[in-house]
């Protein structure tokens, strides 16, 4: 049955947005490792008998390809990698390689060096070891030696089937500090190199045998690029300086291995990077910047470059290349997977067994009997990974449907191995690359057939659980704050069973069939445990709601009373309006921008021109601060640093707490029943909180442009100020828990405009110390405007309570209230829900929009500088960098959290009830989310998709979560009837 209390409710909502926020994951991004396959390589002899891999982490394809101005020689073109380029021109195959979302490197690595892209699920686990086990080059290799980070080194170790295999040398994970250059990163690994060869070289030895044998892999990863593109940006000197010092490394590690091996001619040199960086220093989402990649290959095996006739543009290229200088050399892409069995046939290793990617054969130059043959077991061994999958879902469907195309009779897999060796037998080899290519390419839509083959069924069942839970919420709500409470004494103790159909129990019976058909179904075909879950919730959601017809009934007969039944139609289809026009804002911030300008201009011409009179100052006030505020969205989501604006900000804020500290004598209570003397002490001890908070904001204004000078002066920054920035933000944190919130028993009640201010100052100094740039001058206009809002609804609500000669109750408290009054099972203080409130929920969920999207795109936390991080922490840690960040992005959140909390007592409305309406509705912007997500199109496309339903999906958890922080951030608070100055007004406790 429908929960009998608001807890109830939530705890449910909580659960079900939990569980199905998986849901994306199990219908998109499965995992797509299958075992059980058998290993394949290329029965010829190998053309190299050694590879080296060299990885440039965080390097993107231009920064190397694209001759740079030199400032410093008048503006000379200069590569900044010469010896990389001298390959590229003399004796490698090139191009772009193309990186998947999420553009991190361990899903990077996996993808190079596995050759099969992470499920995006896996990205969850951090960086845990392997949180999927999974096959590599590393292991199929004869022995591995890698050398660099110790946050990449040890998966690909531990993952090998002989832990032995592999060989890591690995610098502290305390060299990655972002505050100092990041070169001596790579600089440590060229120097262990040295001494590896060094060791290398004592004949005899067992290193010296295992280097002289075949199938060997030597892993160069390079973290410097990376980590002085976060810390300098990808345009600065230190990351051009590292793409330099990269090339002269790289440059005498081929001379030693070339002169180690007496010019044998059989090594393989393969250079990439894991993923890009965008201008600000950030990667993990799908832009370009980030996606793509450079590839250069030469050495043993390898095609020479392809040169077009001059005055000709040579195959590949467009308008990413064109100012390259390198037009005349074939340019072959590829996706960041092929990497891995090129790599495989190079060497002659097996091919990763769980690798999805095409072997490019433009890269190889072995023979066209080896590249034949070479293309043939690259197809075998993505056929093994189709041959599983359609055996395991043979095995386990109850309906099974095979992917058609296999079954034509020319392209059933006998048949085109058959043709396929036929024609390597006939020396026809071209014609064998042709067809391995398109066996291949059948054999991944198969494979992404039986990705999507639960599709349709999982689709439908999620969609009609998030409409189920739409329903079911609206109809507690209706009950509880909407409809008038029965009558009599026995009614309201049976009021939720006096909404019960005279055939809930049919109906109940009918609910527990079809889900036991639902479990029946998922146990054959041996699915997912979540799989019960996903059907369990519409099936109850739904149950419950047929079983409560006598309420819906009531709630249409009562629709159909009303005289205005117009209006309460366009409000329903206005608020679906705005609903959808959110949707729309997470892909076009400018929405926001046009929100504000019309709440700016129409908001006061709807209120009556008695308001307008009383209230001018109020009313000009809101459209400047709107209109101001409505810039921020305008403003682009990539921006640099910008001290000033930080600065600028901060003393808004200063300015703003001074002029709250000045007038605070109004709204400091003192405490009842003391004595003058004692009271004064309290009045003075509250305003000197506001003062205390002020001044941290102060420091933190002058403390974030110091830290960032340091570093940008590229020195390691000092400890002290790291302490100094962690005990502002801590101690700016903890000021309203401790001092007048539910958290400390012994507060005692205050004014809700003391309360907001102080909430308003105290997280305003953190605010201020993770930003860079204009964030600080957003925080203090959102923060005015969302007073405003509140103000101007408390006069709207006081004019309409004297209108029907009604005063709204002189004070209540937010918190702690009574819960002796029950109506229809559910907690009801004050007033029922009226349509007029819609308006304010709507406003509501704007300002919780506008706080997300304000300065930066939240679907994507690559859009939000990091670069304030490091005046906290320096040392690479991606899960303290996150949490900041992430700290920093909820902060305005607090704030309209709290106003709305304020505001909903200042309506008289009962606790949590427009909140509950609110968290109700929003499904309709996750419903919308689940269809738009997208495992195709370009990775850009695909990450945001997912972004944006995760978002929206975990929108009713965050926001309970946050919304009950705040609830007690703000505590005991006093709110006064608007139409009595608050000097004079007395202050009485309702209880």
């Amino acid at each position: 049955m429908i929960p009998a209390s608001r807890n109830g409710l939530l705890l449910l909502g909580v659960v079900f947005h939990v569980i199905y926020l998986v849901s994306i994951f199990d219908i998109y991004f499965r995992s797509p490792l299958v075992h059980g396959m058998t290993p394949h390589r290329v029965n010829l002899k190998a053309p190299a008998k050694r590879l080296v891999l060299f990885v440039a982490d965080g390097l993107r394809a231009d920064k190397i390809y694209m001759p740079h101005n030199n400032q410093t020689s008048g503006n000379a073109k200069e590569e900044l990698a010469p010896f990389l380029l001298d390959k590229l021109r003399t004796e490698a195959s090139w191009g772009v390689s193309h990186t998947r979302m999420p553009t991190e490197s361990r899903p990077g690595h996996v993808a190079a060096i596995a050759g099969f892209y992470e499920d995006v699920s896996a990205v969850t686990k951090g960086w845990k070891m392997n949180p999927v086990e999974f096959d590599s080059v590393f292991n199929q290799s004869r022995h591995t030696w890698s050398f660099g980070s110790p946050d990449i080194l040890p998966m690909f170790a531990h993952g090998a089937s002989d832990k032995a295999r592999v060989d890591t040398y690995m610098y502290p994970h305390e060299f990655e500090d972002f505050s100092g250059n990041g070169d001596r990163l790579d600089t440590w690994v060229f120097k262990r190199a040295d001494r590896f060869f060094e060791s290398a070289a004592v004949v005899g030895s067992e290193l010296y045998s295992a280097m002289h044998s075949d199938q060997i892999v030597f892993f160069f990863h390079l973290l410097g690029i990376d980590s002085n593109g976060h810390g300098f940006k990808p345009y600065s000197e230190e990351y051009l300086n590292n793409i330099r010092l990269v090339d002269r490394g790289i440059e005498r590690l081929v001379a030693q291995f070339e002169a180690y091996y007496g010019g044998d001619a059989q090594t393989a040199y393969v250079f990439t990077a894991d993923h890009g960086m965008t201008d600000r220093g950030a990667h993990g989402d799908g832009h370009p910047d980030n996606t793509r990649t450079p590839l250069i290959v030469w050495g043993a095996g390898v095609s020479k470059p392809a040169e077009a006739p001059l005055g000709h543009i040579a195959s590949g290229h467009d308008a990413f290349s064109s100012g390259w200088g390198l037009d005349r050399l074939e340019r072959k892409d590829v996706n960041q997977a092929d990497i891995a069995p090129l790599m495989a046939a190079l060497v002659g290793l097996n091919f990763p067994l769980n690798s999805v990617g095409t072997l490019p054969l433009g890269y190889i130059d072995a023979g066209a009997e080896f590249r034949a043959n070479a293309a043939l077991v690259n197809a075998l061994q993505i056929l093994e990974q189709y041959r599983v999958k359609h055996d395991q879902k043979m095995t386990t469907e109850m309906f099974f449907q095979p992917y058609a195309p296999m079954h034509v009779l020319d392209n059933m897999p006998e048949h085109a191995l058959a043709r396929i060796r036929h024609l390597i037998g006939s020396h026809r080899y071209k014609d064998a690359e042709t067809e391995c290519l398109q066996l291949i390419a059948r054999c991944l839509e198969g494979l992404r057939y039986f990705q999507r083959y639960d599709w349709l069924l999982l689709r439908s069942i999620v969609s009609m659980g998030y409409l189920g839970w739409i329903a079911y919420s609206l109809l507690f709500i209706f009950r509880s704050y909407v409809l008038p409470a029965p009558s009599g004494p026995r009614q309201q103790l049976h009021a939720v069973d006096s909404y019960r159909s005279k055939s809930a129990r049919a109906v109940g019976v009918l609910g527990l069939l079809v889900f036991v058909l639902f479990a029946a179904m998922f146990y054959r075909q041996h699915s997912p445990a979540m799989y019960y879950a996903y059907a369990a919730f519409p099936v109850y959601f739904w149950t419950e709601t047929l079983q409560q017809a006598p309420l819906v009934q009531q709630i249409a007969a009562s629709y159909l009373r009303t005289s205005i039944r117009w209006r309460v139609l366009a409000f329903v289809l206005g608020y679906i309006a705005v609903l959808e026009a959110l949707v729309y804002a997470f892909f076009d911030r400018r929405v926001y921008t046009a929100a504000f300008m019309l709440l700016a201009v129409f908001w006061p011409l709807t209120v009556s021109a008695k308001f307008r009179r009383k209230h001018s100052g109020l009313l000009l006030l809101w459209a400047v601060f709107c209109v101001l505020t409505s810039v921020f969205t305008l403003l682009p989501v990539e921006r640099n640093d910008h001290l000033g604006l930080v600065i600028a900000g901060g003393l808004l804020i200063a300015a703003s707490g001074l002029y709250a500290w000045h007038r605070s004598r109004a709204f400091v209570l003192a405490p009842p029943g003391m004595s003058a003397k004692h009271a004064h002490s309290a009045v003075a001890f509250d305003r000197l909180v506001i003062l205390v908070e002020v001044l941290l904001v102060g420091a933190a204004t002058i403390l974030g442009p110091v830290t960032s000078k340091v570093t940008q002066e590229r020195g390691h920054l000092p400890r002290h100020y790291q302490l100094a920035c962690w005990a502002i933000l801590v101690v700016s944190t903890l000021l309203p828990l401790l001092h007048g919130s539910s958290f400390n028993n012994g507060a005692r009640d205050q004014h809700y405009l003391y309360r907001l201010v102080t909430i308003y100052t105290a997280f305003a100094a953190p605010f201020v110390l993770l930003t860079v740039s204009y964030e600080s001058i957003f925080y203090f206009a959102y923060s005015v405007v969302l007073l405003l809002w509140l103000t101007i609804e408390r006069a709207l609500y006081q004019e309409r309570a004297e209108d029907r000669l009604f005063a709204p109750t002189e004070q209540t408290r937010l918190s702690r209230l009574p819960s002796t009054q029950q109506r229809s099972g559910a907690v009801s203080l004050g007033r029922t829900l009226e349509l007029s409130d819609l308006r304010t929920g709507i406003m509501f969920l704007f300002f919780v929009n506008v706080a997300f999207f304000g300065t930066g795109n939240v679907a994507s936390l690559a859009s939000f500088s990091i670069d304030s991080v490091y005046r906290l922490i320096t040392v690479f840690d991606p899960f303290m960098m996150s949490a900041l960040l992430l700290f920093k992005i909820f902060i305005p959140f607090f704030l309209v959290s709290a106003v709305f909390g304020v505001l909903s007592r200042s309506l008289e409305l009962p606790p949590f009830s427009l909140f509950l309406f609110v968290l109700s509705t929003t499904d309709v912007m996750t419903v919308n989310f689940f269809f738009l997500v997208r495992d195709d199109g370009s990775w850009l496309d695909i990450g945001m998709s997912i972004s944006h339903f995760c978002i929206s999906g975990l929108f009713v958890l965050f926001t309970i979560v946050l919304f009950v922080l705040s609830h007690a951030l703000v505590g005991r608070v006093l709110i006064p009837d608007s139409s009595t100055p608050v000097a004079t007004k007395p202050l009485q406790k309702q209880r």
